[in-house]
């Protein structure tokens, strides 16, 4: 339980990633000769880890659900909404 805490939160950081790559896709970020390790790191977590690691830990959330084990006590609940919520528009872009 305490692994997919973890990861739980590990994916809210990697929504933040997400809502950051939208936000440059918009107002780009980098100019000609700047060095851009830091773009690239948020890209490929908002891009490609955000949407697999969010997928995993609602998946697991989800079977714990069905199962009736108690994970509203052990999570935080503002933590397993904002990450479904996270999701839809992460399936709808993935898809699409």
């Amino acid at each position: 339980m305490q692994s997919l805490i973890f990861f739980s939160r590990v994916a809210f950081i990697c929504n933040v990633c997400f809502v950051l790559v939208w936000g440059m896709r918009l107002y780009p970020v980098l100019k000609e000769g700047q060095p851009g390790e830091l773009v690239s790191l948020v890209l490929i977590l908002g891009i490609l880890i955000a949407f697999l690691l969010n997928l995993t830990v609602n998946l697991f959330m989800l079977i714990f659900i069905l199962k009736r084990k108690t994970a509203w006590k052990h999570f935080p609940r503002w933590l397993i909404i904002t990450n479904f919520l996270f999701l839809l528009p992460q399936i709808i872009l993935f898809i699409r």
